[in-house]
C-alpha cells in the first residue's frame, strides 16, 4: 500500500467521517488528518448535550473501534444501535453514518439494526442494512481514501452547512 501527502497510515473511517463525506468534502480531509473541529463550538456542545441527555435510560456513547455508537439496547433479541441527532435537516448524512456502523457491526459478526433519532421533532427511523447499501459505503470509503491521501484540502466552497460548521474558523478565517 502506498501513501502520498505524508499520511503514514490509511485513513481510519469511522461514522464521523461518513456523516462529514455528506456534508463537507473539505470536513473529511481534514479530520482525516487529526485536525479537528473547534471543541467549544455551540453546535457541538448542543450535540454532546442532547445525545447524553435524550433516552437517559439507554446505554450511551458505545466504542467500537474507530465509532462511537450513541446508543445501543437489544430489544427482542436484537442489537439495535441508534444515532440521536438534533435535527432530521442532514437526515442523508445521519443515514449513511448509522448504515455505517451496521456495517461495521456485521464484518464483525453482529447483525443489528438501526434507529435514528431526532428527539426535538420527536421522529424515529428504523434503518435496515441491505446489499446496495453495503456497495454504497464501499464507493464512499474509496472516496474518503482518496480525499486524505490528497495533498491539499479541496477547495473552500461555501454551502448552506458553513455557518453552522464547527471547522469554519479553519475555513473561513
Amino acid at each position: 500500500m502506498s501513501f502520498c501527502s505524508g499520511l503514514s497510515e490509511k485513513a481510519r473511517i469511522g461514522g464521523t467521517l461518513v456523516w462529514y463525506y455528506f456534508i463537507c468534502k473539505r470536513q473529511v480531509w481534514l479530520m482525516a488528518r487529526g485536525i479537528e473541529p473547534e471543541r467549544s463550538d455551540d453546535n457541538l456542545i448542543m450535540g454532546r448535550l442532547l445525545s447524553e441527555r435524550a433516552y437517559e435510560r439507554e446505554r450511551h456513547n458505545v466504542k467500537f473501534g474507530d465509532n462511537s455508537f450513541d446508543i445501543v439496547r437489544r430489544e427482542a433479541g436484537v442489537v439495535v444501535v441508534g444515532e440521536i441527532k438534533k435535527s432530521s435537516r442532514f437526515e442523508r448524512a445521519a443515514k449513511m453514518q448509522l448504515l455505517h456502523y451496521l456495517y461495521v457491526l456485521q464484518k464483525d459478526g453482529v447483525e443489528a439494526e438501526g434507529e435514528l433519532l431526532f428527539p426535538k421533532e420527536r421522529k424515529k427511523e428504523w434503518i435496515k442494512l441491505e446489499p446496495e447499501a453495503i456497495g454504497l459505503l464501499e464507493q464512499i470509503y474509496e472516496d474518503i481514501y482518496r480525499l486524505a491521501e490528497t495533498v491539499s484540502p479541496p477547495a473552500l466552497k461555501r454551502n448552506r452547512y458553513c455557518s453552522g460548521c464547527a471547522y469554519r474558523y479553519w475555513c473561513w478565517s
